[in-house]
């Protein structure tokens, strides 16, 4: 219902809001998984991961607003359509918080340079450290799936364009999440606050 489809008849009006509201939905999980584990090390994991979700989804609010208020709507297939007719003209005007909405959505998915998640050697592994077999596969399932959706909505939102070419697009972007995190080593955690 989210996705823009051109074809779809029941594309969700408040697209652009619905997807803020689960964004921020998405820390909930990550804290009841650290706090459900009864690690102290989980815990402390799940709770630096929690602060930095929440840090990032401010950033992204603004960078989404302000698309929302050059499209003139909320409505996700409406913004989608108005970067197909008008991608070269406000195409430089949207770079700045497109460079921004791509850093944020590299560190909201834990990604590298941003993995502080697991980074640091008192958090082992993060919020999972005590979860094995099937609670570690649906973690990642779920992290991955973020990962898949967030490269769509970023198409959606910054490139509009045809069905057949947002889908190659979200393929570069897969690309460049997999580039950055070979590319780029861990950020120093005053080094992120400095960015922020």
């Amino acid at each position: 219902m989210l996705y823009p489809f051109h074809s779809s008849e029941g594309v969700f009006i408040c697209g652009v809001l619905f997807y803020l509201a689960n964004s921020g939905a998405n820390v909930y999980g990550v804290i009841v998984a650290g706090w459900s584990s009864n690690s102290k090390y989980a815990l402390l994991g799940a709770i630096r991961a929690m602060a930095q979700s929440i840090s990032y989804e401010v950033r992204m609010a603004l960078v989404l607003l302000g698309c929302v208020f050059m499209a003139g709507s909320i409505h996700l297939q409406s913004v989608k359509l108005w970067q197909e007719g008008t991608f070269f003209v406000i195409g430089l005007a949207i770079l700045p918080l497109f460079a921004v909405w791509l850093i944020s959505m590299l560190a909201e998915t834990n990604r590298a340079p941003f993995d502080f998640v697991e980074g640091e050697s008192e958090l082992v592994s993060g919020f999972n450290v005590e979860y094995s077999r099937g609670g570690f596969a649906l973690i990642y399932m779920a992290e991955y799936s973020n990962i898949l959706f967030n490269r769509l909505f970023t198409c959606a939102m910054f490139l509009g364009s045809r069905d057949v070419y947002m889908l190659g697009q979200a393929w570069v972007f897969l690309f460049l999440f997999l580039w950055a995190r070979g590319t780029f080593p861990r950020f120093r955690y005053d080094i992120l606050i400095r960015l922020a």
